[in-house]
């Protein structure tokens, strides 16, 4: 006997043998089942029956439990653990529908006889089944019971399928059978629908158990109806939890699409981002890990991870206002061009004024012959001289503008000596430096002044201006905070608001130890070359004693050998020069 059904209150589309159940519904939801006789001799109760009772309270715990699961693969567990349960399935397949490449993706396999995707299988999450196309060559796949089910939106109950009348090709359960020596009897395949009436996948549960004898037996309209039943919960439940799941896989992709933006605003720190939620993520991974020492109770929940990660994705987000040739900085002297030439160019200009002064006067001399070889070759010395001195300055003036490393005393008070020097030509007067491009070759550390740094620094209030406009959900409702505190400091010495201690969570210290690691081991920055892991371990060393990172992150970074294992996979060779 074969039954193909539409719904629960709908009669059979095929029943050859037997009698029909008569239901008259008192609506959609609720159906009273008269007791009749089919050809099996097996009883399908009517409202009094106690596994009625049984079912329906089971039902509507599971209809609870459905509603409340919104990780997609526990519900999808949960669903099909249920649809087992309840008409006492030895096992079970849920696919769900791929539109786009119009087949049915393979989800979930259980089988309690071979313990596979049960408590306790090491096969759990690794045992897959092909997909199941839904087209061959243009042409409605009908011969795949599963993809049958999708096209006609109708349920397929088979007593054997080796001896089934209908025209469906087996093979794939006969080929598992062979493979497991499993033997695969009665088969009952449900669509899913959602609340639209739209197919979202197939649920098909195998071999149907007598509660008494354990043996195979087919699934009886009884169990159908209530599996049925399920099956629109589930769906539903299903739908929700794919809709929730869509919304969250978009908003990391726009949240991702918008760091690469940042990234590539500047071609010298494509990738800084997604490093630093890989190093955050490592970081995570080993506190949760650690049962020993200070991290021993402190665990990151899912949300807390979630939160940290997008935090990170979002750090710098607040650089879509920063003026793009403060970010390349590549020189002191550099805005939106390098001034470094207007140095060379009045250079040039002060050396051809030298010449032309040497020459006046030396052709003065000549014409008035006041002038002898002696006071001509003298004048040619200090000519000599004074373009000589010129080039010193100016290769100094270079040389400092391209510095990468701490500029001293000495170093500064030269420049500001150069600086001070006037030429006099007649009437005029010519600076090789004037004042703003004097402060700027003054930079002690880097290439930033302190105008452009503020600027720089800025950055994380905007990053927490634009966060607090995102709606997020009550567990991510930290990730603003967390992405504009990346550069505070434990003891109160950051920005944005000089936050320190207990006022810093551990996502905060966590994704600044990343983000500053990130930055000195960049092999990309166009101010420096470089730094080695060693040189950029002892930085962060002395970071911590000043107190400007967290101490326990720090040891936990190191002692775990973070910084070896990122070093292996993102930095040159040549740089790394440690191993432990």
């Amino acid at each position: 006997m074969v039954f193909i059904r539409n719904s629960v209150t709908h009669v059979y589309a095929l029943m050859p043998f037997g009698d029909q159940i008569e239901h008259e519904p008192k609506n959609p939801y609720q159906t009273d089942f008269v007791l009749k006789r089919d050809i099996t001799g097996m009883d399908t109760p009517n409202k009094h029956h106690p596994l009625d009772h049984r079912n329906l309270k089971k039902l509507v715990e599971i209809g609870i439990a459905l509603s409340t699961q919104k990780e997609i693969k526990t519900l999808l567990e949960l669903i099909l653990e249920s649809a087992r349960d309840i008409c006492q399935a030895d096992a079970g397949t849920l696919y769900s529908l791929d539109r786009k490449k119009s087949q049915l993706n393979f989800e979930i396999v259980q089988n309690a006889s071979l313990k596979i995707g049960l408590p306790g299988d090491p096969r759990a999450g690794h045992t897959t089944l092909p997909p199941i196309p839904l087209e061959a060559d243009g042409v409605q796949n009908l011969k795949n019971v599963s993809a049958f089910a999708v096209h006609t939106g109708k349920s397929v109950n088979i007593p054997d399928v080796y001896s089934t009348p209908l025209d469906f090709d087996f093979a794939g359960p006969k080929a598992y059978d062979a493979q497991f020596g499993y033997h695969t009897r009665s088969m009952l395949v449900i669509p899913l629908k959602d609340h639209k009436d739209r197919i979202i996948g197939v649920l098909q549960l195998i071999n149907a158990m007598d509660r008494d004898s354990n043996e195979i037996i087919e699934f009886t309209a009884y169990s159908e109806s209530l599996v049925q039943s399920l099956a629109s919960q589930a769906a539903v439940a299903f739908n929700n939890a794919l809709l929730i799941q869509n919304l969250k896989d978009l908003l990391a992709a726009f949240i991702e699409s918008m760091a690469t933006a940042i990234d590539e605003k500047s071609p010298y720190t494509g990738g800084h981002i997604r490093r630093v939620v890989d190093l955050c993520m490592r970081i995570a991974k080993e506190i949760n890990q650690s049962d020993t020492g200070y991290f021993s109770d402190i665990f990151l929940d899912r949300d807390e991870i979630e939160e940290l990660k997008i935090a990170a994705w979002m750090h710098d987000v607040g650089k879509v206002v920063t003026p793009g040739h403060i970010i390349d900085k590549t020189t002191k002297l550099e805005t939106i061009f390098d001034r470094i030439d207007l140095i060379e160019l009045r250079a040039q200009l002060i050396e051809s004024l030298i010449e032309k002064d040497f020459l006046n006067r030396k052709m003065t001399l000549i014409e008035t012959g006041k002038g002898d070889h002696s006071q001509i070759q003298q004048l040619e010395s200090e000519c000599l001289k004074s373009i000589q001195s010129l080039h010193t300055d100016l290769e100094f003036i270079r040389t400092c503008n391209q510095s990468k490393e701490v500029m001293d005393n000495e170093a500064v008070n030269r420049i500001k000596r150069i600086a001070n020097k006037r030429y006099h030509f007649d009437s005029s007067v010519v600076d090789l430096v004037r004042p703003g491009e004097l402060a700027n070759l003054c930079i002690r550390k880097g290439n930033l002044n302190h105008e452009e740094r503020k600027i720089i620094e800025d950055h994380a209030r905007v990053t927490r201006k634009i966060t607090e406009k995102l709606p997020f959900p009550e567990e991510l409702s930290q990730v603003s905070r967390i992405a504009a505190s990346h550069h505070e400091r434990p003891d109160g010495s950051g920005y944005p608001d000089g936050l320190s201690g207990q006022n810093l969570s551990i996502q905060s210290r966590i994704l600044a130890l990343a983000d500053i690691f990130e930055a000195l081991t960049a092999k990309d920055r166009p101010y420096r070359k470089p730094m080695s892991l060693s040189q950029a371990v002892k930085i962060l060393e002395f970071m911590k004693h000043d107190g400007h990172i967290d101490d326990k992150v720090l040891d936990l970074f190191l002692d775990t050998c973070i910084h070896i294992e990122y070093a292996q996979k993102e930095l040159f060779p040549e740089q790394i020069d440690m191993d432990k």
